[in-house]
């Protein structure tokens, strides 16, 4: 029972932080395209500073549960997908340097350095996550050992890379829609008139993505044989998703932007938790062998060490989301363009 309760904490926190990270991402990698003067510019790094610090908390805690919950998928993952895994927390570093970095000199060359870095360190932490969740979604080559039998170029193969690309198109979409309430002026009109080309694109690739998933994974089958399905209605998951990415365009349609940001919200969630259901009870498919897959039950902690933890997290968590939705409350108002520059000077 705490093996299936850590199970579904560990898919939240994942998709709580793809939904919270993901819109500043997006904001980072749609910088060269929405901004057209270094006002801008700095109008939206403003929107996106005051929160991204605090949203990576919840990739902290994700991969905290992930080595105290289950140590050895911990170990096997962090250790086979090595690779990925630091390209992402270098980006990540990058993205938060540059950040900080790039008005502390004030010239032309220096800004488009650190410009460049951070829609470097926006872009590929969005790819690469896709890339990396697909391919757990799709079976990773492990063996009996827990050995990676593979390279980094194993991961980016045709499904992986789609996932890449679902998770950029979300990330970019949650973004713009960010943009929209958070900035005014020209920033705001070419966030506005971006939504609908953004949601067409996202449209298809999420479509083509779930009939994919129908033959390159077993998250379908994983489905109608999960014992979860007689405590939560998980089947209820994919038409979530669906609804919610319908519910972008329409809320986007009336000029609804908060309404349409928490739809796009609750499809990257969604999307998320669609994948984490239909793994149960595994944490790490093997793509060798389905009995070297690594599951809640054969990589878990102990019962004691569960049982502490689930006390702490119940304990704690609440204090993280009192707090952050009190930064998200007092930062609740738009960046205007006499703001980002006298922040400035």
């Amino acid at each position: 029972m705490l093996e299936s309760i850590w199970f579904i904490l560990w898919g939240v926190l994942w998709a709580v932080y793809f939904m919270l990270d993901g819109f500043d991402l997006g904001v980072g990698t749609l910088m060269p395209f929405l901004a057209k003067t270094e006002t801008e510019k700095r109008v939206m790094v403003r929107a996106m500073g005051p929160y991204w610090d605090g949203n990576e908390v919840w990739l902290i805690a994700a991969g905290g549960v992930t080595f105290a919950a289950f140590p050895t998928t911990y170990a096997v993952m962090f250790s086979g997908l090595y690779s990925a895994l630091m390209l992402i927390l270098f980006a990540l570093i990058l993205r938060g340097v540059s950040i900080e970095f790039r008005d502390h000199v004030d010239h032309p060359t220096w800004k488009k350095v650190w410009d460049t870095c951070l829609v470097a360190g926006s872009f590929l932490p969005a790819l690469l996550l896709g890339v990396a969740f697909a391919n757990i979604f799709q079976g990773i080559p492990i063996d009996g050992e827990g050995i990676f039998q593979g390279t980094l170029f194993t991961l980016l193969n045709p499904y992986g890379l789609f996932g890449g690309v679902l998770f950029v198109a979300m990330f970019l979409l949650h973004g713009c829609l960010w943009l929209i309430f958070k900035t005014e002026g020209a920033v705001q009109e070419r966030a506005a008139a971006l939504v609908n080309k953004l949601w067409m694109a996202l449209a298809v690739i999420a479509v083509g993505f779930l009939v994919a998933t129908w033959y390159a994974t077993r998250l379908y089958d994983n489905y109608i044989q999960n014992p979860l399905m007689y405590v939560v209605p998980i089947i209820l998951i994919p038409l979530i998703v669906v609804g919610a990415l319908v519910m972008v365009k329409v809320y986007a349609g009336k000029g609804q932007w908060w309404s349409a940001w928490f739809a796009s919200s609750a499809l990257i969630v969604g999307v998320t938790l669609f994948g984490v259901a239909g793994l149960f009870p595994n944490l790490l498919p093997s793509s060798i062998n389905p009995a070297y897959s690594l599951t809640i039950y054969n990589s878990s902690s102990s019962q004691l060490t569960l049982k502490i933890m689930l006390g702490v997290a119940l304990t704690f968590v609440p204090v993280v989301i009192a707090y952050q939705a009190w930064v998200y409350y007092f930062f609740k108002d738009p960046i205007t363009e006499a703001e980002a520059e006298e922040a400035y000077h």
